[in-house]
């Protein structure tokens, strides 16, 4: 099928290109690069040297045979949205094109409404656009588990059905975000189910747990190809970060008391999930949900089986618990279903030691690219706002 990818250039998305167009189908990415010009804002940069777009696209041409067109262009720029909708006329549209770090929507409020604004006005002027010039397309969005935030109840898909004064309905299920990154996936969910309501738009959302790992098969067969391994303070993830201090043999920065309990998947898992709702399609009008991860850990858990495999490597990383720079829940409740997918197919990759070890070895031969600075986190929830501060000084 024709697969139009918005956000390809970042780490889900490259990968899901990749793996796509490997099996035959007809991908084009359409994607502004700002994810790179947001690295050099603040600086800071990937463990992995990522090649310029050209460079990826005609090396992926070269081992694969096959070609992926790139559009340069924004989603909050609707008429060069709609126009290459209309130029590639896609079967599916892939959203990945959002900025996704909660730490980046907490810096100050320019940050909070350049998050909202590239999500959410992007996410609206996909819908329009696609409801205009495409209105068959299966909408694939990324959504994410942090939308669910952390209820003291079993997390269903999406959906729960409410018994209230003797009445019944299917209703959305409760959101508690925790950031205004999170505020604006949840505005993206909403505004997805209307569009199906109301224009009989077809569309799988998928909340998708903290993502791991480097390779897929594709993303391994070129240098130029690798993937991200984000490991600092604003983008990186706990786990990313306890394998870059582990190679440093420095301690692991454990948030708080570590209770904090996420939902976690393989990048070859993510690929593949995206791939089974592409095969599967929504029906007309339908919005799906799907809860894509495949295991659920707590931070000190991880952090702790991070340690155990950097000490059989003879590496020194003791666990050291820090003060948490985010308002969150350091001990909860935490259950939740992911039966959609496994039913459609998907076989995990379970995180084991062999993995762990790769990540560790992974940081360890780009040791020169690590910044020690940019591993511990600055940004805190409940500061004073920058901005006021930079005025009044």
């Amino acid at each position: 099928m024709r697969v139009l990818i918005i956000g390809g250039d970042g780490y889900c998305g490259w990968a899901t290109a990749l793996h796509l167009s490997a099996r035959g189908h007809e991908v084009a990415i359409f994607d502004s690069l700002i994810r790179r010009e947001w690295d050099r804002q603040l600086g800071v940069a990937t463990l992995t040297r990522i090649r310029s777009v050209d460079d990826r696209l005609r090396a992926w041409r070269s081992v694969s045979g096959n070609a992926i067109r790139f559009v340069c262009g924004d989603a909050t720029d609707y008429d060069a949205l709609r126009l290459a909708l209309a130029e590639t006329r896609p079967d599916a549209v892939v959203h990945f094109g959002q900025q996704r770090s909660a730490p980046f929507s907490m810096i100050d409020r320019k940050r909070a409404v350049e998050t909202l604004t590239n999500n959410t006005v992007g996410n609206l002027n996909l819908l329009w656009a696609m409801h205009e010039v495409c209105p068959d397309a299966h909408l694939v969005k990324l959504g994410t588990m942090g939308e669910y935030g952390t209820p003291n109840i079993e997390i269903e898909e999406g959906f729960i059905t409410i018994e209230h004064k003797g009445r019944s309905d299917r209703l959305p299920f409760p959101k508690t975000p925790g950031s205004f990154y999170h505020l604006t996936k949840v505005a993206d969910s909403d505004q997805i189910y209307f569009a199906c309501r109301v224009w009989g738009l077809r569309a799988t959302d998928l909340n998708q747990g903290v993502v791991y790992g480097v390779d897929t098969p594709e993303t391994a067969l070129a240098p130029a190809l690798v993937n991200r391994f984000d490991y600092d303070g604003i983008f990186g993830t706990a786990l990313n970060r306890f394998c870059v201090q582990a190679a440093l043999e420095r301690p692991l920065s454990v948030y708080g008391k570590g209770g904090q309990t996420r939902t976690f998947l393989d990048i070859r898992d993510t690929v593949r999930c995206i791939e089974l709702a592409l095969d599967t399609p929504a029906a007309a009008g339908e919005f799906r949900v799907f809860n894509q991860f495949t295991e659920i850990f707590g931070v000190l858990e991880l952090a702790e089986r991070v340690h155990a495999v950097a000490s059989r490597m003879g590496l020194d990383a003791p666990v050291r618990h820090v003060q948490n720079p985010r308002v969150e829940k350091e001990a909860h409740y935490y259950s939740t279903t992911n039966e959609r997918l496994l039913s459609l197919g998907l076989r995990p990759h379970l995180l084991d030691d062999d993995i762990l070890e790769r990540l560790i070895v992974t940081a360890a031969v780009n040791r020169r690219r690590i910044d020690p600075a940019q591993i511990d986190a600055d940004v805190k929830w409940n500061a004073p706002a920058r901005e006021t501060i930079a005025a009044a000084v």
